[in-house]
Formats: structure tokens, sequence, C-alpha cells
């Protein structure tokens, strides 16, 4: 009988030890996931949390430095950094807020965007473009006019210009278009692999890695 009691309190001290451990890292999970503490943030960085926060809900991905949404509405994924970025066109400000579409930027564009607007950028592989600003309002402005140059709409100097003007025309109490929403359709599909210059498949790749471990 004795030893009954003692195995079946070793049983029960072996799943609370099993329950306590799942309930530590639990409690690691949720601390990943919590709003970190954003009054030693920046106060545009604070600014741009609470506009992006406040049309689409709760961030999807969370750090101490950083919060992510994923597919909302038009956008792909948007970041919202504590870290500002000093950006002088078309006027003083900071970066911190970057929103992404699916968009092929053709090859032959892409010098252009570079000259357009350094935070502009794009990824070829993944088929993506992104516009880095303060605020929504902004990116919307930023891609559409990349769109406008892209489609040969605009030059780049007329995109710039029209940066200017708009913003202008904004803080004088408007409501451009431009700065509303993207006038054109984001792109399915627009990722481009490229093209395998080798003759190496994937699985020749794996081996070689593999390979290179076992040394």
């Amino acid at each position: 009988m004795k030893k009954a009691i003692v195995i079946l309190s070793l049983i029960l001290t072996a799943g609370l030890g099993n329950l306590s451990a799942q309930d530590t890292k639990m409690s690691k999970d949720k601390k990943v996931m919590m709003m970190p503490n954003l009054s030693n943030w920046p106060e545009a960085s604070r600014m741009a949390v609470k506009e992006i926060t406040g049309k689409y809900g709760k961030a999807d991905a969370v750090t101490k430095d950083e919060l992510i949404w994923m597919n909302k509405g038009i956008w792909k994924k948007i970041c919202i950094n504590k870290k500002e970025t000093k950006h002088s066109f078309p006027i003083e400000h900071t970066d911190m807020m970057q929103t992404t579409i699916s968009y092929k930027v053709p090859v032959d564009m892409m010098d252009e965007l570079g000259k357009f607007d350094g935070s502009v950028t794009f990824d070829r592989t993944q088929g993506t473009m992104s516009a880095r600003c303060d605020q929504e309002g902004n990116n919307f402005l930023a891609l559409n006019l990349a769109h406008d140059i892209i489609t040969g709409k605009k030059s780049v100097e007329q995109a710039r210009t029209a940066y200017g003007d708009i913003v202008k025309e904004k803080m004088n109490g408007a409501n451009p278009v431009y700065m509303q929403k993207l006038t054109f359709s984001t792109q399915e599909n627009a990722a481009d692999p490229d093209t395998n210059t080798t003759g190496l498949t994937k699985e020749d790749v794996m081996k070689g890695i593999k390979k290179s471990e076992a040394k």
C-alpha cells in the first residue's frame, strides 16, 4: 500500500512539473505578443501606431521595437518601428511606417523608382512594392506616384513635383484622392523567381549543404 502511494505521488509530481513547464512556455509566448511600452517611443511612432490600430485593430506580431499587421485591407504587410529615419523629401519628417503591396515592378523601371523616392522600395523576388513614411495617407501618395512613373503617366521629375504639391494641398485642408487610397489594383502572382543559370536543382543545393556540414 505504501509503495502504491509513493508511486502515485511521483506520478502526480511529474504531472504537475509538466503542467508548470507548459504554463511557463505559455506565459513566455503571451509575453512575446504583449504590446510593448509605447511611452518611450517617439511621438510620431506612437501616432502611427494609434492610426493603424484604430483602422485595422491589434497587431498580428509584436516585438519590443516593432508592430506588424498582416493582410489588412489592401496591404500585404504593415510594419511600424520604434526607430525613426530622417527623411527630407518632400518636406522634413521621419519615416517609421512601412506598408507593402503585391506588385511586380518592371526591371527597366527599378532605377526610376530609386530616383523618385528612397523610401519607395521593392522586392523583385517576392513581387512586392513598399512605401515608408509617417502616415498611411503619405504611403498611398508615394505608391500612387510610383505607379504613375511605372505606367508612363508621369516622369520622375513630374512625380516629385506632384508629391510636394499634393502634400501642400493636404496641409491646406484639402483631401487629395492620391492620399485616400490606391488608385490602381494590386497584382496577384507578382513574384519573380528569376532564371536558374547553373543547372543545379534545389536538391543538389541541399545535398551540398549537408555535405559541408558533415565535414
